[in-house]
């Protein structure tokens, strides 16, 4: 079954419409039959979306360091929990894992995640598809300054578009099956040399 990295908050104490949207996102997951990715955390978004997940039969592995088991409190009820030795480990552990990242509202931990997928996917490190779902504009200004970027020559075009924004659940869904769609028809043509340099960010 394919599986997705689903990157979210982990902090106690925001609104409680983002576990909402976690849980939805842990159910649309199980629908599909897909494997969920997490930051291994079972509190605030991290928790909703692996405990949603479970409750509609999806597998779900949870990635987290060994320094933070206490502090987000470990996801003991995932089916398959990792302990990495550092975060850089636990990012490593969850891409090698996914097969598509899927961002939620979210910290400067979340932003992290989502930027260096990015950059990687933006080398051709990898074809993974990469979507953001931001129902209520939280990420807004992020869009907007990676447009300016991209106005500023700073960023390709081509880099840009691999960021797909979505409002919604079953829109953020179909993104990344269009992306796999995409990617599978990619691969039947080799890269030029040409191409392999267009593609630095």
């Amino acid at each position: 079954m394919p599986s997705v990295a689903v990157f979210c908050a982990s902090s106690e104490g925001i609104d409680e419409r983002y576990a909402v949207l976690a849980g939805e996102v842990g159910f649309a997951l199980a629908r599909r039959g897909w494997t969920l990715v997490s930051g291994g955390g079972s509190v605030s978004c991290m928790g909703a979306v692996a405990r949603a997940a479970r409750a509609g039969g999806a597998y779900t592995i949870g990635v987290i360091p060994r320094a933070l088991v206490e502090l987000e409190v470990a996801d003991h009820g995932a089916d398959e929990l990792v302990v990495t030795e550092d975060m850089r480990e636990r990012k490593g552990e969850m891409d090698r894992r996914s097969d598509a990242f899927l961002t939620l509202p979210g910290g400067i931990g979340t932003l992290e995640e989502l930027l260096e997928i990015w950059v990687a996917r933006s080398l051709r490190l990898h074809d993974k598809p990469i979507v953001v779902l931001d129902p209520w504009g939280d990420l807004e200004p992020l869009a907007l300054l990676v447009s300016g970027l991209v106005e500023a020559g700073f960023v390709r075009d081509s880099a840009a578009a691999h960021l797909v924004w979505t409002s919604t659940v079953d829109d953020a869904v179909a993104a990344i099956e269009r992306g796999w769609a995409q990617a599978g028809q990619a691969r039947a043509v080799e890269p030029t040399a040409a191409e392999w340099l267009e593609a630095e960010p």
